[in-house]
């Protein structure tokens, strides 16, 4: 995962001092720009250090080794839920927040109430019923 970490980790040695050019050049005028290149450089920064140290807790993937063959790869990549329609009504509540948010308070609320018994319902989804472990 070094080239990942690499990858989003630099992303601050970009978007820092692009943050101050810009600032320069808008002769701090308009500083929602300056603010968001900032935050961005965060966001790099902060998804670098995850994989940083997720890339300590796990061993070695195929992709990191130069000389690594397609089929390493090959297997279980992780579970996936095959019947699951939480997530649909779960992004249809989302969506609705996030409408709630340009429309108004109101939507906002009955989207947050649509919203949170579907993400509980995904998290424990395999505590009941049919595919409980």
């Amino acid at each position: 995962m070094k080239s990942e970490t690499w990858l989003f980790s630099g992303g601050i040695l970009f978007f820092v001092p692009v943050a101050f050019i810009y600032a320069l050049l808008t002769e701090w005028q308009e500083l929602v720009g300056f603010i968001a290149l900032l935050l961005t450089g965060g966001l790099a920064i902060l998804v670098g250090a995850y994989l940083a140290v997720t890339a300590r807790r796990i061993d070695e993937r195929p992709e990191d080794d130069p000389r690594g063959e397609i089929t390493q790869g090959a297997g279980e990549q992780g579970f996936f839920s095959p019947y699951s329609w939480w997530p649909l009504y779960l992004a249809l509540g989302a969506a609705i927040a996030f409408f709630g948010v340009a429309v108004g308070w109101w939507l906002w609320i009955i989207g947050v109430v649509i919203t949170i018994p579907m993400i509980v319902g995904w998290v424990f989804e395999y505590y009941r019923g049919e595919h409980a472990h």
